[in-house]
């Protein structure tokens, strides 16, 4: 017998552009964010998380016609759950109880229905019990995200992933915070005024956490304290910087050293000396407060001088010593080249040191730069340290550049003397505090002291663990900022050439105060009850998934090494933590053969690496579609940009079809696919990489056992069917042009997966691969379609541009191409589409157009027009472009379907930087519509205005 399915709402329908404002905006907030918890690659946004889960187990209206009878009544009920979805998803919701019990109560009224339904099947006491939801599992739990909005929606929630960093993190996000939920405080100052504060959800375990980390901070200072001194200015550093003239003979409290990386020169006449290596001079470029170092050559050696203002050649100062891309630098005494070569085998010799460039301090309310000198010696860097971590970084890694300048690198090497000592001696204080934790636990008899100390202590190890990654020697200087940046701003282990060392006990970023306030303010704000598990698994053998609501964000193929990178924390998390969790860090680096990313070096090449992440996957996949609750389909998170052209002129991605080609053989079959703006241009991710803005989300059911199969023909047939609505919905709902080929991906897969299998002219079975050759074809053909909407004038302007761009041609071909498209070279140019002159016709650009331009004053309107003035304005400024956009009125939609196209044939033709700009203009245009929805009523263009 099998079990009766409904559709849910995520098969169906979302409210889109709310999830995807939501989830840009989240990116943006740090304090009290999980993610502060501790890093980690990739993350998914809580309120995409949150919206996808509740669509997932929610009943679409459609799948009860006896409850909503006409189309009319289920859009009624739709836009009621929309409206849950649009509330839940706000970052002010997150623990607003109000709003998550109307979800939960619509959670659980799905349920029961679904419950009453399935009485009669021989396992309904297993999978349909009326008083308890099903559980939710997340096999490839990473940073929880997903987790934690299923605990936070009221599920049981369950956490598994190979790595322990990721074990860990999950534990201190939904297993810890519930089991100590509405209990007071331990530590006696708390203790002192328990009775003036009732302490709810998390609040007390977040109090401790901040008492004892600030212990661990005291106890730090007070043994490791004077490694960090303050800066007395002396007549002499007066001398060099007349501006310390208000400082003179007081004490400054430092805020970072900044430190250049040095080889031997390779000019034989300085081959003695010792010569910096530095991508930029510039120590602050804030208006009014510009500060750069000067090297200063003298009596055959050099020293660093700070200066105020801007330098002369801003240009030179700008770049340092660095001569081109890569590790290429010159001599600052002699301009010899230092090349990659030269560095690297200066490294693996051990020669590679460190020399101060300068120091930065704390002024009246702004950062002062002082030169180096006697009073700031280098002695910090040859301090003897008594424990360096000693596992040997991977020779080759995804993302890693950093060991390729050291002789058998070991993760130690990361980290100055002083770092190392300071990372040390806040790792063995974590034992420490937790026997503190302890003997106040006992003292006002908690129930749990042991287990209690033991959360306390995992959240002051995060908080260790968390510290290294800006206190490090890959920590570069933020000049625009003044401040130092942390190291894992995208997902790599780069060399850092000139970095900043942060006081430790500065109180700001580096002070692990200041980590440890972060981290409870996250713990603090999670304010969850329930109950949550978090264990060691591996996705393609483990049992958790059982009946449970399944949703996932799995490995991109190769784009993130998460074992290789989390090795990083590894180190010292098992230094502090290794006694509370013996089984979790029993090994002495992360668990890697089994990780399911697809890395050439570990598998013996690019092929056995597809290889394995393919049969690995597939048995992940695999044990989702057999382990899953049967009435609720899965969602997979998915991001990877299609990169690699096909001979058919096609688009198709290793990562993607690998992918797909896993979820396929696993019996899935995709019943719904969702691009959620999950990202941000400046995510850690690199700029420029090969990713996407927003993550695929894949709804999949167990393919239907009766599914037939179907030839190539009936698949491009239903292709050439089906797409054009499904591009369309995409379209209204504002999926980012660089994305659409992506998101197409989805409903053309949804139909390549309901046949059993997809059979060519010879019998084979189609592959993976021609299916996505296949989709993308059928998506330009739609596209090219809608050409029929515009005006002949924007039709011939657009044959032009995918020819020429914004480039001349010749007026012979421009005006045959406008023959063909019923108009003339003179009436686009009347139009002020283009110029023409001395036999050449050229497109103008956006910034050429006339300033003063408006719709109702312009005679031959065009669609073009239309584009490329709301390009030129969104320049000026959102809201500028809300004006215009105002009054196009109706006709507005039609420019977005041409920003759609011209980003489709800048994408092909290679024309990156006007694609931003189409792109960019789509992306804004929730923004800019709402904003127009809130203008004067003023006279809008006439619909007549494009009559052909």
């Amino acid at each position: 017998m099998s079990v009766k399915i409904r559709k849910k709402l995520i098969e169906v329908a979302l409210p889109l552009e709310a999830i995807n404002i939501a989830s840009a905006r989240e990116k943006s907030i740090r304090h009290g964010h999980p993610s502060t918890l501790h890093l980690w690659w990739a993350r998914r946004p809580l309120a995409a998380a949150r919206a996808v889960i509740f669509a997932q187990m929610v009943d679409d209206p459609s799948s009860w016609p006896d409850l909503y009878p006409t189309e009319k009544a289920q859009e009624k009920e739709r836009q009621r759950l929309f409206r849950i979805i649009e509330d839940l998803v706000l970052w002010t919701n997150t623990t607003n109880e109000t709003v998550l019990q109307k979800a939960r109560d619509e959670i659980w009224r799905s349920w029961r229905r679904t419950c009453a339904e399935n009485a009669d099947h021989p396992l309904a006491d297993q999978l349909f019990i009326r008083e308890k939801l099903p559980g939710f599992h997340d096999p490839f739990a990473g940073g929880g995200a997903l987790p934690l909005e299923a605990l936070r929606l009221g599920l049981e929630s369950h956490a598994s992933d190979l790595n322990p960093v990721a074990v860990l993190i999950n534990k201190a996000m939904i297993e810890i915070p519930p089991k100590f939920a509405n209990q007071p405080p331990v530590n006696p100052k708390a203790q002192r005024n328990c009775h003036l504060q009732s302490w709810t959800g998390t609040q007390g375990l977040a109090n401790d956490i901040v008492y004892y980390g600030q212990w661990m901070r005291n106890a730090a200072e007070k043994q490791i304290g004077h490694l960090y001194p303050n800066i007395h200015v002396t007549d002499e550093m007066f001398v060099r910087q007349p501006e310390l003239r208000p400082f003179l003979g007081k004490e400054i409290k430092v805020v970072a050293w900044l430190w250049a990386r040095t080889v031997k020169s390779p000019n034989p006449a300085y081959r003695d000396l010792d010569v910096p290596l530095t991508t930029s001079f510039l120590l602050s470029t804030k208006p009014g407060q510009e500060m750069y170092i000067e090297p200063v050559i003298e009596n055959g050696n050099y020293q660093f001088e700070v200066r105020s203002g801007k330098p002369e050649n801003e240009a030179k100062t700008k770049r340092g010593t660095k001569l081109a891309r890569g590790a290429n630098f010159e001599c600052v005494m002699s301009g010899s080249p230092i090349t990659a070569e030269y560095i690297k085998a200066e490294g693996r010799a051990g020669r590679i040191g460190s020399r101060l460039l300068a120091v930065v301090a704390e002024g009246e309310r702004k950062r002062i730069y002082l030169s180096p000198s006697s009073d700031v010696d280098e002695s910090t860097q040859n301090l003897p340290y008594g424990w360096k971590p000693d596992l040997q970084m991977p020779p080759k890694a995804l993302g890693f550049a950093a060991q390729l300048y050291f002789d058998n690198p070991t993760y130690g090497d990361l980290f100055t003397a002083r770092q190392l000592i300071l990372m040390t001696t806040f790792a063995d204080l974590v034992s420490e505090a937790r026997e503190l934790a302890l003997n106040n636990a006992e003292s006002v008899n908690h129930v749990e002291p042991g287990a209690y100390a033991d959360a306390i202590a995992t959240y002051l190890g995060l908080g260790v663990s968390r510290l290294s990654d800006i206190q490090n020697s890959l920590c570069g200087w933020e000049n625009t900022k003044t401040q130092v940046r942390h190291l894992f701003t995208r997902q790599a282990i780069p060399m850092m050439w000139d970095y900043g060392e942060n006081n430790a006990f500065g109180g700001a970023a580096g002070d692990f105060a200041t980590s440890i306030d972060n981290l409870a303010r996250a713990v603090e704000r999670q304010g969850l009850e329930g109950v949550g598990f978090a264990v060691s698994a591996d996705a393609a053998t483990q049992s958790i998934s059982l009946g449970k609501l399944v949703s996932t964000d799995p490995p991109y193929y190769d784009n993130i090494g998460y074992a290789d990178l989390s090795d990083f924390f590894y180190v010292w998390l098992r230094r502090s933590l290794r006694e509370i969790y013996p089984d979790l860090f029993a090994t002495m680096a992360v668990p890697k053969s089994q990780e399911l990313v697809a890395t050439p070096h570990r598998h013996g090449g690019r092929a056995a690496a597809e290889a394995f992440f393919l049969d690995g996957m597939t048995d992940a996949m695999g044990r989702l579609s057999s382990l899953a609750h049967p009435a609720f389909p899965v969602t997979i998170y998915y991001a990877f940009k299609q990169a690699e052209t096909t001979d058919t002129g096609g688009h198709a991605s290793t990562g993607w079809e690998t992918f797909l080609e896993a979820v396929i053989r696993s019996g899935f079959a995709l019943t719904g696919t969702w691009p959620l703006r999950s990202e941000l241009a400046n995510r850690m991710r690199g700029q420029g990489a090969n990713a996407l803005a927003s993550s695929i989300v894949l709804v999949c059911r167990h393919r239907d056992r009766d599914a037939l199969a179907a030839t190539r023909r009936e698949f491009l047939t239903a292709l050439q069917k089906e797409l054009p609505k499904a591009i369309a919905d995409l379209q209204r709902g504002n999926v980012a042009p660089v994305d659409m080929q992506q998101a197409a991906i989805g409903p053309g897969m949804g139909i390549f997966t309901r046949y059993a299998q997809v059979v060519d002219s010879n019998g084979l079975p189609l592959s993976v691969r021609d299916a996505l050759t296949m989709i993308n074809q059928a998506l330009d053909e739609v596209l090219a379609h809608q050409e029929g909407d515009f005006d002949a004038d924007t039709r011939w302007a657009l044959t032009w541009f995918e020819q020429f761009g914004f480039s001349q041609g010749e007026y012979g071909v421009a005006e045959l191409l406008a023959n063909a498209r019923n108009t003339s070279v003179r009436g686009v140019v009347e139009a002020g589409l283009a110029i023409a002159g001395q036999g050449h016709v050229r497109l103008l650009r956006p910034e050429e157009l006339p300033v003063n331009w408006t719709p109702q004053d312009d005679k031959r309107l065009t669609v073009w027009d239309m584009v490329h003035n709301l390009i030129r304005i969104l320049d000026t400024g959102e809201s500028e472009a809300a004006d215009l956009l105002a009054q196009l009125g109706p006709k507005a939609e039609i420019a977005r379907e041409l920003a759609y196209r011209l980003y489709s044939i800048c994408d092909r033709t290679k024309r990156s930087q006007d694609a931003q700009r189409y792109n960019a203009l789509v992306q804004s245009w929730p923004e800019i519509m709402q904003l127009a929805q809130h203008r004067p009523k003023k006279e809008t263009i006439q619909e007549g205005l494009f009559a052909e």
